[in-house]
Formats: C-alpha cells, sequence, structure tokens
C-alpha cells in the first residue's frame, strides 16, 4: 500500500518562511536572558561559552538577547513598510484601470518621480529633515517601495483585464468594483505574493544599510544593520558579534529569495 505525503504548495512554504520570521519577532525576546542593553561581562568580544551562548559584543552585552531583540526590530519595521508600499501600490495600479486616462498620468509621473531618486538618498533626504523615528523609517519605506507595487499590480491588472471572462462579466452588466474585487484580484495573487516577497527583501536591506550608517534604529533600540555597526570593530578579532547578525541578514533574505524563486518556478 503506497502512502502519498502531500508537500506543502509553494504558497503555503512562502507563508510558513515569514510565520517562522514573524513568530520569531514577536515571541523572540521572551527567550532573552537578559536585557539587550545590560552590560553583564567585562570581557568584551567574549567567546561562545555556557553562560553566553552568542558570546558578548563590543560593551560585554550578551549578544544572544540583542541578536533576538534585533530580530524583533528588523523583520517587524520591514513588514509594516511592506504592507503599506503594497497595500497603496496595489489600490492605486487596480483603481488606475477604472479611472479617467488624466487620473492615471497624473498617478504615473508621480510614482516615476519617486522612482527616479535613488532609494537610499531618498531615505537619507527624508530622514534627515523629518527624523529617524520608528514611525518615519516605516512610512519612508513604504513610499519608496510604492512605486514598484503600482507597476507591477497595474500591469498586471491591464493585462488580466484584456481576458475573455472580463469581457463577459461586463456583459452580464457587473459594475466595475465587483470585477476588480472578485474577477482581477483573484487572478493577480501569485504574482503579486511573489512581488511582496521581494520588496520585503529590499525593506530588510535598505533598513541594514540606513542603521549601518547610524540612521536607522536608534539606541537603545537594536536592529540587524545596528548590531553589525556597533561591533565592527570586532572583524579584527573574528569575533560572533560581528559576523553572526550578517549570516542571519542573509539567511533571512536569501531564503525568502530562493522560496520565491521556487514558486516562481513551479508556476511557470
Amino acid at each position: 500500500m503506497k502512502v502519498r505525503v502531500s508537500l506543502p504548495s509553494a504558497t503555503q512554504r512562502v507563508g510558513m518562511l515569514f510565520g517562522f520570521w514573524l513568530v520569531l519577532a514577536m515571541f523572540g525576546p521572551l527567550l532573552a536572558p537578559y536585557a539587550p542593553g545590560q552590560i553583564i561581562d567585562t570581557q568584551v568580544f567574549a567567546p561562545i561559552s555556557h553562560q553566553h551562548w552568542l558570546g558578548t559584543d563590543y560593551l560585554g552585552r550578551d549578544l544572544g538577547s540583542r541578536l533576538l531583540y534585533a530580530v524583533r526590530y528588523t523583520v517587524l519595521i520591514c513588514t509594516l513598510s511592506t504592507a503599506f508600499s503594497c497595500g497603496c501600490g496595489i489600490l492605486l495600479g487596480v483603481a488606475t484601470t477604472a479611472t479617467p486616462a488624466w487620473v492615471e498620468q497624473v498617478a504615473g509621473r508621480l510614482m516615476d518621480g519617486i522612482l527616479s531618486i535613488p532609494s537610499l538618498l531618498c531615505a537619507l533626504l527624508v530622514i534627515a529633515a523629518f527624523g529617524d523615528s520608528l514611525m518615519a523609517l516605516v512610512l519612508t519605506m513604504g513610499v519608496i517601495y510604492t512605486p514598484g507595487a503600482y507597476r507591477t499590480s497595474r500591469a498586471l491588472a491591464l493585462r488580466i483585464a484584456r481576458m475573455d471572462y472580463i469581457t463577459v462579466a461586463m456583459a452580464r452588466g457587473e459594475g466595475r468594483l465587483f470585477i476588480i474585487w472578485r474577477e482581477i484580484l483573484p487572478n493577480m495573487r501569485g504574482p503579486l505574493l511573489a512581488d511582496v516577497g521581494l520588496r520585503f527583501i529590499y525593506a530588510v536591506l535598505l533598513l541594514s544599510n540606513l542603521s549601518f550608517l547610524g540612521l536607522g534604529v536608534q539606541p537603545p533600540l537594536v536592529d540587524l544593520g545596528s548590531l553589525v555597526r556597533e561591533n565592527v570593530l570586532g572583524l579584527v578579532y573574528g569575533a560572533v558579534a560581528v559576523v553572526l547578525p550578517t549570516i542571519v541578514i542573509a539567511v533571512l533574505t536569501v531564503g525568502i529569495n530562493l522560496v520565491l524563486d521556487a514558486t516562481a518556478g513551479r508556476r511557470s
């Protein structure tokens, strides 16, 4: 008798990976043995031991505790900014398919203007002008990546709007909102899922760059990029405190990218 084992679908794998990082961000700090700012050892860049299972940083703070808090702020900030950018971009991109031409032209020129500014430079300008609070980071990163989500969703919506089943729905007398909600959006789900994952990866890299430059998450809070910046002197000693956060950034971004590639490959 053959036993069939059903493997998770591509969409489920993406959801499981995102879910893992979200659960770690929400509940990981509860496992931290020390407060993130607590100096608990006089030895800086201490090696891995039974007392400090990931060693200590440049001030003698427990790296494992700080890493758990860093994952929390990195994942939550990037998740919120991705939700903002993709929500606004998808809503605007789909809505402009059913609006007068001048509305689409105004929205398109506005998005092209934002896209013309390099993302890191745009973030530096906005943060320098309005501050580097967590809300400012979320909104800045969300605005930066909204045009990409807009262009992707609009291109998908225009392609789907030419399909025969859309013509049939219009012939039945269905309204625009019904067609968008019941016919267009469900058929955009797969490509949009891949686009959301890419926006999340871009957000992680941008936040890490900003924090490494000292303009991201500010002390006493910590994220993965600021962990690398403050422990960069540990490279001389080969300390875990500077190597491990970079590995976590790589695992977070590359892992999601690989799952998205597998998802796209299965669809094709």
